[in-house]
């Protein structure tokens, strides 16, 4: 093809007029003597001449599947090696080059695949080395190449092997370019063939179907099939032949209807994004920025999103500006009716939660939260976020909302004074809600306390005390942000108001319930013997005589201890929460002693 000619044409020998001619061994003839004699090429200065010119002839191929078998064919210009295999990407899949072999296809395809971009090596019978390498580009993997050899290459042959597998890279890129150049373009010409023909004909219908009349029919036959966004997005796309887009007013993007739609969608800046929006609204009608033409959404003032056209300079005429602003005009309805439903899904949300947190019916609580699409029947656990430069308003109680529901958590929602409450069915992970927050706010001076799992409605209440407990031992504590969960603050449960009876049990329980039911079973004293073990401050033969028992006796049933409660003594954590375990079991509960 036009590549091998032009690999061919480079290599042949010169004899252009005036070119130094060859001797009888192809050498240039013997200079005077006398003359210094040029010093000779080195096999390393011949495989920089063949990338070279390989090089030349790469970029001269036609298309990607010409460039691969070129470079099949001409590894051997880097060195002492061959080309098993050849791969391009074609979306997601990887598909061979009709020149790999079939012996090893299936055993290399499945290695190739296994690699995931990553370059690796490969085995071949007979061959010393072997190496998949990935042919990369600006955007990405491309394909690979699968190359062999009998020795183990040098250093410096496995420099020109990058040197080849960069050069064939670079041409692919510019291929797959120049190819979706040339798509690109042809979509644009019969996108405006498409579109002058449309405009055509809604022009000749004459004086009793003007333009406008066809564009508000279209229009409002998409309001009347209560198709949303997508299909006012469609309608204009077919309409003007520009790609058009509806975003809300955080810049975020709802519908796109035609070609170039960028992915990923770029996240806007929020200053620049309100100082766009106040540009936008101090004009009338659509206002052009940048390579937009674009309009607002804007009912009773009320900004709502915002529809745009893609639209170079010179593509926008009258008729383009007519239709953009009958589809807002159709596009506001819609939008203030999505806006008042997720308003009065969130009131709903709202009172549910306020009376769940109060304390309500059970019957009437499990049949209120069926209807806004929440299952009460699973275990819950109450979120308590506050923000330290954030007001706890419906702004903020948004953010918390959007937030909670990236990272996956179902919940309900609502404000107090100071704080959010959600109320998840499923406990939260430890850094996500928290992260998505930090994200979302700029700042990552934030608290959040969990509860302990909530079995039925009846322990809401109590859950959210929990919840503000873990809040505020989070914000007392030396580490003022992140995430406290209740149970696991340890002795810091006992310490709060509302601490009762139970959950005095349950302190104790969780510290100690392994040994006391040990103890049961065995007739055994452990719980005893560790209460001694503390009051004599953990001096060994203070507590054997105290317990009237041998110091080895003593040393033996403190690792029984430490095996079968899991704690660490030594650790001032387990220490300090399993003697006041001792404490709260002997005095309060009435253990022995």
């Amino acid at each position: 093809m036009a590549g091998s000619r032009a690999y061919r044409l480079h290599h042949r020998p010169c004899h252009r007029k005036g070119s130094l001619p060859l001797g009888s061994a192809g050498r240039p003839p013997t200079a005077a003597r006398g003359a210094p004699r040029p010093p000779a090429r080195t096999p390393a200065d011949l495989a920089l001449h063949d990338l070279v010119a390989f090089s030349r002839a790469l970029f001269g191929a036609p298309d990607e599947g010409e460039i691969l078998r070129l470079a099949m064919n001409h590894v051997a210009a880097a060195g002492p090696y061959s080309a098993e295999a050849g791969y391009l990407k074609v979306g997601a899949d990887l598909v061979p080059s009709p020149r790999n072999g079939q012996t090893h296809a299936s055993a290399v395809g499945r290695r190739v695949q296994e690699l995931a971009g990553q370059d690796g090596n490969v085995t071949f019978p007979g061959r010393r080395w072997g190496r998949a390498l990935g042919l990369r580009g600006s955007a990405g993997l491309i394909g690979y190449l699968v190359v062999t050899s009998r020795s183990r290459p040098t250093e410096a042959e496995r420099y020109l092997l990058t040197m080849f597998v960069r050069h064939t890279a670079a041409a692919l890129s510019a291929a797959f370019a120049h190819r979706r150049q040339l798509e690109d373009a042809r979509e644009l010409y019969r996108l405006r063939a498409e579109r002058a023909a449309l405009q055509q004909q809604l022009i000749s219908l004459g004086a009793e179907l003007s333009y406008q009349q066809a564009v508000h029919a279209v229009m409002a036959d998409v309001a009347a099939s209560g198709g949303g966004e997508d299909a006012v997005t469609r309608a204009l796309h077919r309409l003007t032949g520009l790609p058009a887009l509806v975003e809300d007013r955080f810049g975020r993007l709802r519908s796109w209807s035609g070609p170039s739609r960028p992915v990923p969608y770029p996240e806007p800046d929020p200053v620049q994004r309100d100082e766009m929006l106040h540009a936008v609204a101090r004009q009338a009608g659509p206002v052009r920025i940048k390579d937009r033409l674009i309009t607002l959404i804007r009912p009773h003032g009320e900004i709502l999103g915002v529809l745009a056209l893609v639209a170079a300079r010179g593509e926008a005429d009258e008729h383009t500006v007519l239709a953009l602003e009958h589809a807002a005009a159709s596009l506001a309805p819609q939008l203030t009716h999505v806006r008042d439903l997720a308003e009065v899904e969130l009131r709903l949300h709202r009172e549910l939660t306020d009376d769940l947190l109060a304390g309500t019916d059970e019957t009437s609580a499990y049949a209120r939260s069926e209807a806004v699409g929440h299952d009460l029947h699973r275990t819950h656990y109450i979120v308590v976020v506050q923000w330290s430069n954030r007001a706890a308003d419906d702004g903020f109680a948004q953010t918390v909302s959007r937030a909670s529901a990236a990272v996956g958590m179902r919940s309900l929602l609502t404000r107090r004074a100071d704080h959010i409450v959600l109320i998840t069915d499923d406990r939260p992970h430890t850094r996500a809600l928290y992260e998505a927050l930090a994200r979302e706010t700029g700042t990552r001076s934030g608290t959040i306390g969990v509860s302990a799992p909530c079995e039925s409605v009846d322990d809401i209440p109590r859950r959210y005390e929990e919840a503000q407990r873990a809040l505020e031992v989070r914000r007392h504590g030396r580490e003022h942000y992140g995430t406290s969960f209740f149970d696991e603050l340890g002795l810091y449960r006992i310490l709060g108001p509302g601490s009762d009876y139970r959950e005095l049990e349950t302190f104790v329980q969780e510290w100690l319930g392994q040994l006391i039911d040990y103890d049961s079973r065995h007739h055994a004293a452990l719980v005893e013997t560790l209460s001694r073990y503390f009051d004599c401050g953990g001096n060994y033969d203070e507590t054997a005589d105290s317990l009237a028992i041998h110091r080895s006796t003593l040393r033996y049933r403190l690792q029984r201890i430490r095996d079968i409660s899991g704690n660490d003594l030594a650790n001032v954590e387990d220490r300090l929460n399993l003697q006041v375990a001792t404490r709260v079991w002997r005095i309060v509960l009435g253990g022995p002693g």
